[in-house]
């Protein structure tokens, strides 16, 4: 008896007809650091005077706008982390990186160029985070994906996939080779 598989299928701009959306990933929240920092250090550097002329009452308002800068920066480095996506489907690898507030670069890749696929785990803090690099590789050059959450699971999955479009790229071949003959 064959199980029956829910699958919600999901689109996405720039989906083709027939294109079956395998999988969604960013890169790992710690790709944000210095948005954090940029967090962090105004409201810090604004602290500094209130504590050292606690008599004056004013400057207790130094560190709100502290925040406030701090949290208009953090807010940009958040909307670069959480705008840039790499979706991947059963024919493509497609990149889409946020540049600024109104600009994005959009990269793809079909499955069936891609050569070889590999990951580095950068150390300590990449195990602890679990983060590291996935490097794709094709004939034109290499695709370098840094801070990419959990590189094992995505690389077995871009694996699968890129084995899977080889494979139908091939079936499809011989089919029309033997249609021809």
């Amino acid at each position: 008896m064959a199980k029956k598989k829910h699958t919600e299928q999901l689109d996405f701009e720039g989906q083709r007809p027939g294109e079956e959306l395998l999988f969604v990933f960013r890169r790992h929240i710690i790709a944000m650091r210095k948005g954090f920092y940029l967090l962090l250090i105004p409201l810090v550097i604004t602290a500094i005077p209130p504590l050292i002329w606690q008599d004056n009452l004013e400057l207790f308002l130094l560190p709100v706008a502290g925040l406030a800068l701090g949290l208009v920066l953090f807010f940009y480095h958040w909307m670069m982390w959480y705008f840039t996506v790499y979706v991947i489907t059963n024919q493509r690898l497609r990149q889409v990186t946020q540049k600024g507030f109104f600009g994005k670069d959009v990269v793809e890749l079909r499955l069936s160029k891609i050569q070889n696929i590999s990951y580095n785990i950068p150390g300590f803090t990449g195990e602890i985070f679990g983060f590291g690099t996935i490097v794709i590789q094709t004939f034109v050059g290499d695709l370098v994906i840094r801070n990419v959450e959990h590189p094992e699971k995505t690389f077995n999955k871009l694996q699968d996939a890129v084995e899977n479009a080889i494979e139908a790229q091939g079936g499809h071949e011989e089919v029309t080779n033997e249609a021809e003959s």
